[in-house]
C-alpha cells in the first residue's frame, strides 16, 4: 500500500553553532506495509482445531489398549515410509511428518494417562514399554501393504 504525505514546514530552531539544514519541499512516497501479528491470524480457525483436537482425543481415549498399541506400530511405519519417501527426494506431503508425529504423541501420552491410573510407576513403566516394543512384530505398514496391492492390480490387467 502506498501513502503519500506532505512535508510540513518546519521553522528552523535557533542553535548555538548555526549549520544550514535543508529543507525538504515536495510530496514523500511512502511504502506501508500492513501486518497483522501471527497469533491473531484467524481466531475461528484456532477454535475450530481445538475442536477437532478434543474429537480425536476422546476418540483415542475410547479405544481399548490393545488396539491402542497397534495404532501405534502402524503410524510409526508410516512415518517409517515418509521418511524413506523423504530421502529418495519421492513427493510427499511434508505436513504428514508433523501431523503423525502429533498423533503417535497424542495416543501415548492417552497410553500413559491410563498406566498412571493403575498406579503404574515411571520405573515399572519403562520396563513395560521395553517388553511392549521387544514384543512387536515388524509388519509392512498400511501404506505399503496398498501400494503392493496396486502393483499387483496393474501387473493382473497388464497379463490378461
Amino acid at each position: 500500500m502506498l501513502s503519500l504525505s506532505t512535508a510540513p514546514t518546519l521553522t528552523p530552531k535557533p542553535t548555538l553553532f548555526a549549520i544550514p539544514k535543508p529543507a525538504f519541499h515536495g510530496v514523500r512516497i511512502v511504502h506501508v506495509l500492513r501486518t497483522r501479528p501471527v497469533s491473531a491470524r484467524n481466531p475461528r480457525a484456532l477454535v475450530v482445531t481445538m475442536a477437532k483436537r478434543e474429537e480425536e482425543l476422546k476418540e483415542i481415549r475410547e479405544k481399548p489398549n490393545e488396539q491402542l498399541n497397534e495404532e501405534i506400530v502402524e503410524l510409526k511405519g508410516e512415518l517409517f515410509m515418509l521418511r524413506l519417501q523423504r530421502s529418495a527426494r519421492n513427493e510427499f506431503k511434508s505436513s504428514e511428518f508433523r501431523r503423525m508425529r502429533k498423533r503417535i504423541a497424542r495416543m501415548l501420552t492417552v497410553r500413559r494417562e491410563r498406566e498412571l491410573e493403575e498406579g503404574i510407576n515411571k520405573r515399572m513403566s519403562r520396563k513395560l514399554d521395553r517388553q511392549w516394543k521387544k514384543s512387536i512384530v515388524v509388519r509392512p505398514p498400511p501404506s505399503l501393504k496398498k501400494l503392493q496391492e496396486e502393483e499387483a492390480a496393474e501387473e493382473a490387467k497388464e497379463s490378461k
